[in-house]
């Protein structure tokens, strides 16, 4: 898949699933705009991509701050003119009983996982429209789909960014814009090495192919709904768990 002349956007490219996308795009030939509130992990990344030979800039945006998010769109679109592909990437959530949490904590999981792609996309989508194209793939999970025990809100937003992913799809499909959803299942990043090792070992033998997905595992579904490849798939969601949740 190649993506020379196009302008990639991804936030949350500062680590993890965001970071094997920005590299993956990179390596592809694409003009990546890497997005993150970790102004220095941000940075170094398109700087990493930028020694490759690619085309990578660094913005900062804070996803939960809609002055942040407006800002954010308005330097890309002034420095790179227009944009092809965005990555909704930005998530992450505490692991407690929904029980013991606190309403600022439902708060900053809908702020981030559920309301951040929102304010992302129609910060952007005008300039898609006003192109007559574009790809938007947004990054949910498989606790979106399937649910998860200790992030019952976290799940929720994660859910209601599959219904925007399809609900959208229909409303822009005549612009011929796609909009697709990534759910990735347990994936080795710096989130999940937080959890108990405990917790991660019996995860690990649940999977069927009994190791976790590597951040690339999901940057390559990202980059497949991005392409020409997908250019008649829409408002679809593909799981990539390893074939923990193929029954969900």
């Amino acid at each position: 898949m190649k993506f020379d002349d196009q302008v990639v956007v991804v936030t949350g490219g500062g680590s993890g699933i965001g970071r094997a996308t920005v590299m993956r795009f990179a390596d592809a030939g694409a003009t990546v705009i890497v997005g993150d509130m970790n102004a220095e992990a941000g940075a170094a990344v398109a700087e990493e991509a930028s020694k490759s030979g690619a085309k990578a800039e660094f913005v900062r945006v804070d996803v939960t701050d809609e002055a942040s998010v407006e800002a954010f769109a308005k330097e890309v679109l002034k420095r790179a003119g227009r944009i092809d592909v965005l990555v909704n990437n930005v998530g992450g959530a505490a692991n407690e009983p929904f029980i013991k949490s606190a309403p600022d904590a439902w708060e900053r999981d809908t702020a981030i996982n559920f309301l951040g792609p929102v304010r992302v996309t129609h910060a952007f989508l005008d300039a898609m429209i006003q192109a007559g194209k574009g790809k938007i793939v947004n990054v949910s999970s498989d606790a979106g789909r399937v649910g998860s025990t200790g992030e019952t809100v976290y799940a929720g937003a994660k859910g209601g960014v599959i219904a925007f992913t399809k609900s959208l799809a229909r409303e822009v499909a005549r612009q011929q814009i796609n909009v697709n959803c990534v759910c990735p299942g347990p994936t080795d990043t710096p989130l999940l090495r937080e959890r108990p090792e405990k917790f991660r070992d019996a995860l690990e033998r649940a999977i069927p192919f009994r190791r976790f997905a590597e951040p690339e595992d999901i940057a390559d579904a990202i980059l497949f709904f991005a392409s020409d490849r997908a250019r008649y798939v829409t408002g679809q969601v593909l799981s990539v768990s390893g074939g923990l949740t193929m029954a969900g």
